[in-house]
């Protein structure tokens, strides 16, 4: 019955790859929600050909300024190796493309969060017809994804309504992983990788729309600043990041963990040496390894399974 509901509602390409042992099949270019810019889509990526039950899900949002990217991303490189290796895990990994901030588009930093929001809700919606599982759900994301991760995981869900269908789907999420994503726009210095003066506030456009009022700037930097979220009780993060990384400095990661540690949130944080931004190599081979990196952004996850 599930998998006729499946094809009735949507209409899906299906296609299988395999990597880290295990066949993926991924069901894409799912509607979720129609928005002035145009109908967004996600895909969701199962750890099997033949679906049954119900997988834990993952969300995985991807980076690119918030300008630039998508879903696509989960196929490729390192994000398209933690997503197989998701999979090869057993979880069902949906990933996501939001609305992005581009000159003329009206768009700014929380509408790529609410779209985010919307694709959460969206799948609570259909969980049934989608074999997936809302009470195990997690986060992960890259750079711009991984601050949407971080707002995914620690804002409250009912924040940032969006698309009126789908007002009263909530969520919980158990744990989530950013990979290198910013967690404050208000502490500008954060961005500022060698303290140099005159520093130019790189991404405050994007924050920010041309007409926004000057009084609402601070709020709206507060408003998409994962670490204004976090409490106590807050699910567990994980931070990993690079220590030579200049687009989304390490700083970001210790002062997460700093301001976790004074209130007893369950903040851990992974400091990868020799890397840039997007795992680049600098000067010396990263430490740990991406295939690290991946085994523990997947452990993290398995961890929160049974909680």
């Amino acid at each position: 019955m599930k998998k006729r509901l499946l094809i009735l509602l949507f209409t899906v390409v299906i296609h299988t790859a395999t990597c880290w042992g295990a066949a993926i099949n991924i069901q894409a270019d799912i509607p979720y929600k129609t928005t002035p810019a145009g109908t967004l889509l996600l895909d969701l990526h199962y750890p099997e050909k033949e679906l049954s039950g119900e997988y834990p899900l993952v969300i995985y949002t991807h980076g690119g300024g918030w300008g630039a990217g998508s879903k696509a991303n989960a196929s490729n490189g390192s994000k398209g190796m933690a997503v197989r290796a998701m999979t090869d895990k057993g979880f069902c990994v949906a990933a996501v493309n939001y609305r992005l901030v581009k000159k003329g588009a009206d768009v700014a930093i929380r509408d790529c969060v609410t779209d985010a929001k919307d694709a959460i809700r969206y799948l609570s919606k259909h969980s049934e017809a989608l074999f997936v599982d809302m009470e195990r759900l997690f986060v992960f994301g890259d750079s711009a994804g991984g601050q949407l991760a971080q707002m995914l995981l620690l804002s409250p869900p009912k924040s940032f309504p969006g698309a009126e269908e789908l007002v009263g789907y909530d969520y919980i999420v158990r744990a989530g992983v950013s990979w290198y994503g910013p967690c404050d726009f208000e502490k500008t210095e954060l961005f500022n990788h060698d303290g140099r003066p005159n520093f130019r506030d790189r991404f405050g456009p994007r924050v920010l729309k041309p007409d926004t009022p000057p009084a609402d700037k601070l709020r709206l930097y507060q408003e998409v600043s994962p670490v204004n979220y976090l409490k106590e009780e807050s699910p567990p993060l994980l931070m990993i990041q690079g220590d030579k990384d200049t687009t989304i400095p390490v700083k970001h990661a210790d002062y997460i963990k700093e301001k976790a540690d004074a209130i007893g949130a369950p903040v851990e944080i992974l400091i990868v040496k020799n890397a840039g931004h997007n795992w680049r190599t600098v000067d010396a081979p990263i430490e740990p390894s991406v295939d690290v990196i991946i085994q523990r952004t997947v452990d993290f996850m398995a961890s929160h399974l049974t909680e």
